[in-house]
């Protein structure tokens, strides 16, 4: 069976696919690179984009891509929404439109999952605050890759212990979109969780 990985998410995973095809200048691009990760690599994150809105294009960009395996990074716009433009998403629809993606994938394709915590680097005072909207979030993914047998990828985990030993704007200037160090650190963690 050919194998067909793919990526979705938000601008983190998007990264310019459009512009810089077919995996952008991210993490999705470093694990795609590194040679470790077989088959047909695709990327369908896209800028700005919620959990409603991949609800909305989950039968075009995953099921009918026929996937072997498909990641998911997505949460922090839903967290940032409230705080920029007073648009909350609360945590009993991100959990239930989670859960049916992954039901829905499941049923369509079988696809292995793997579920990518959301991350956030506090590097403005204010962003501490975002902290209670999103860690329920992050709760939400832990318990959903349980309840599915899905691989769990700590990326906020991992960014806060590396934050530990270096200054947050080396792996996040604005605490949400990753550098290029950033970047390899995701990719890096994403290979050696998924495939050992």
């Amino acid at each position: 069976m050919t194998q067909r990985p793919v990526f979705i998410g938000d601008s983190v995973t998007d990264c310019g696919r459009m512009e810089l095809p077919p995996y952008g200048d991210g993490y999705v691009r470093d694990i795609a690179s590194s040679g470790r990760l077989a088959g047909e690599i695709v990327n369908v994150g896209t800028s700005g984009h919620r959990l409603v809105d991949l609800v909305e294009r989950w039968e075009r960009d995953v099921i009918d891509a026929r996937p072997t395996r498909v990641s998911i990074a997505i949460g922090i716009n839903d967290t940032w929404r409230r705080y920029d433009d007073n648009d909350a998403t609360a945590v009993e629809d991100f959990e239930a439109n989670y859960r049916a993606v992954l039901r829905r994938t499941i049923d369509a394709t079988g696809a292995a999952l793997v579920l990518c915590e959301p991350f956030l680097l506090p590097v403005a005072a204010e962003m501490a605050d975002w902290r209670n909207d999103l860690d329920p979030k992050i709760d939400v993914v832990h318990r959903l890759a349980a309840e599915f047998g899905a691989t769990l990828v700590a990326f906020d985990a991992a960014f806060t212990a590396l934050a530990a030993g270096i200054p947050m704007t080396q792996l996040a200037e604005d605490g949400i979109h990753p550098t290029v160090l950033g970047h390899r650190a995701m990719a890096d963690l994403w290979l050696d969780t998924v495939l050992g």
